[in-house]
């Protein structure tokens, strides 16, 4: 009965001793406590990777050779707000096969694919981009150092990136990345 109070007392020292060393590692942190993905809910509703990347028209293994991931230049955005913006008259005319959205026009880090991926069409070249016909292009919403991708779209676009990879047996050496890209 006499340890009882001394439990009490440890108890109590331990809570306190905890949430000091935790609000002391905040203060030290250099990242805001919103540049984490913390919610495993919100991360799950994204939706899945094998339900983005199906297609309508079916592909060989060698179709696609390179992954190429680019910043769109705009602070937010969808597929419907891109195509506007570049003066499309549809997303259908967009010329990329998957964009990843920050929270700034839909759910950050949700992939939305174009109509070029679902119906295994080419990037064309063009004036901004001279890759080949087998290169999947992936448009990253953001403007590059002045707002960087975040937490939910850099994750999400590495396990893009794996499950392409490994569909169509990409080599890592074939995805190219923007400037300053985190790893």
């Amino acid at each position: 009965m006499s340890s009882q109070p001394r439990e009490t007392k440890i108890l109590i020292y331990l809570v306190v001793s905890m949430t000091i060393g935790a609000a002391l590692l905040m203060a030290l942190d250099s990242q805001s406590i919103s540049a984490g993905a913390f919610s495993l809910a919100s991360y799950s509703s994204l939706g899945s990777i094998s339900s983005v990347t199906q297609t309508r028209q079916g592909a060989t293994a060698d179709r696609w050779d390179r992954i190429e991931v680019f910043y769109s230049n705009t602070k937010g955005g969808d597929l419907a707000q891109l195509a506007s913006l570049s003066g499309l008259t549809s997303p259908d005319d967009l010329n990329f096969h998957f964009v990843v959205c920050n929270s700034l026009g839909a759910l950050d880090g949700q992939i939305q694919s174009t109509e070029k991926w679902l119906n295994q069409w080419s990037a064309l070249p063009g004036a901004a981009w001279y890759g080949s016909s087998k290169t999947i292009r992936i448009c990253v919403i953001g403007e590059g150092k002045r707002t960087p991708a975040s937490d939910y779209q850099v994750s999400r676009i590495q396990e893009l990136i794996d499950s392409l990879s490994r569909k169509y047996d990409i080599s890592p050496t074939n995805v190219s990345y923007p400037a300053g890209w985190q790893l």
